[in-house]
């Protein structure tokens, strides 16, 4: 009779423990699917859902403020999707805020996302339809990492191909850096133009030295001498 009562007491605390845990998950899925609070709907038509899907979280600010209620497709370019959205939070949504579709992290499930429009602006009413965005979609992602690869590798080989020419001796810059020859006649051609340069200094100062050329040079610095003058009363009269 005893062994009865205790099998009868471990099968009720079983049940109501069973029954408690049944309750408690109901209620947190429910509370997540905004099912036990006032809520109201806004609505939105996409050209993409992205994969977006029935069920997913609606953040506005960050903050998860609703799930997307139901998804339907209109035509072969639109799908309207309408969203649940918590009651509390209609006060800071206004009419001029747009829809969005991101993601949960970077490979994690699509959320809705709720831009916020601009103060002034009336706050959104219940089936309000609100603007949407295109979302970049990770697809386009990819395909701009290949392109840009693709231009990388490309451009790599390049570099390596005019390497090889300049470590070959080919072309101007090739003979420049690795003929010798080339880059010792191109050193010699530079020192005589300085060289050069020098000769024609020393030789113009020893014709302003001259007896017969004094006279030239010392009106040629009066000439600029008057010039100066010229320009620094033009500046001066400004």
């Amino acid at each position: 009779m005893k062994q009865n009562n205790r099998n009868k007491i471990r099968l009720g605390v079983f049940v109501t423990l069973g029954v408690g845990l049944f309750i408690l998950g109901i209620y947190l899925i429910g509370d997540r699917q905004k099912m036990f609070s006032k809520t109201f709907t806004l609505s939105g038509i996409f050209k993409d859902v992205s994969g977006l899907q029935v069920g997913n979280n609606v953040r506005f600010s960050g903050i998860t403020v609703g799930v997307v209620e139901n998804i339907e497709i209109v035509s072969d370019t639109a799908v309207r999707v309408d969203f649940s959205i918590d009651e509390h939070t209609k006060k800071f949504i206004k009419k001029n805020a747009k829809l969005t579709i991101g993601s949960d992290g970077l490979m994690g499930n699509k959320v809705a996302i709720i831009i916020p429009g601009t103060i002034g602006h009336r706050e959104v009413q219940d089936k309000d339809f609100l603007v949407t965005t295109v979302p970049v979609s990770m697809d386009e992602i990819l395909a701009n990492l290949k392109t840009t690869s693709t231009n990388a590798a490309t451009i790599t080989d390049d570099l390596a191909a005019m390497l090889h020419s300049m470590r070959s001796g080919k072309g101007a810059v090739g003979k420049l850096f690795m003929d010798t020859v080339f880059a010792d006649n191109l050193d010699k051609t530079l020192v005589n133009i300085k060289q050069g340069a020098g000769g024609f200094k020393k030789n113009m100062d020893a014709a302003s030295n001259n007896v017969l050329l004094r006279g030239f040079f010392k009106k040629k610095k009066k000439d600029k001498d008057k010039e100066k003058e010229k320009e620094s009363e033009k500046k001066t009269s400004k």
